[in-house]
């Protein structure tokens, strides 16, 4: 089956990082965030997100995993899912999304698949989440 939806972040907390011995030329960040989803994917998520980012050049990738509570269709609970994806301006490339095995709760237990993040022109992030149930 195939939910998708929209989402947005309504809170985003960078965390300090501590710089180590290794300097490159794009800085790693690290920050949580809060996102709620509206569509066929309805609820909320946390999220742990990392990301080296040229904020100048609009390049960089990121890597984030999210735990979901909500509802997929008419199936409620919650899972956890894990993103990332490669920016170079306005394109995405090198992306991944994967449901995490064994993460699923309530009538989203067992549950599994991929799926996909995509971002608007004018800013609105869709999500799309390939997704089966046990029978």
């Amino acid at each position: 089956m195939r939910a998708s939806g929209t989402f947005t972040v309504p809170e985003y907390t960078p965390v300090p990082v501590l710089e180590g011995d290794v300097k490159t030329a794009v800085g790693v960040g690290f920050a949580t965030m809060r996102k709620e989803f509206q569509g066929e994917i309805a609820g909320r998520s946390t999220t742990l997100f990392t990301a080296a980012f040229d904020h100048a050049a609009g390049v960089g990738t990121y890597l984030a995993m999210e735990s979901f509570e909500g509802r997929l269709h008419d199936a409620e609970g919650t899972f956890n899912f894990a993103h990332s994806a490669t920016t170079r301006g306005v394109g995405r490339e090198g992306d991944y999304f994967v449901i995490v095995p064994s993460s699923g709760t309530a009538a989203l237990a067992g549950i599994t698949g991929t799926g996909s993040i995509t971002i608007d022109e004018d800013g609105t992030h869709h999500i799309h989440v390939d997704y089966e149930l046990p029978a």
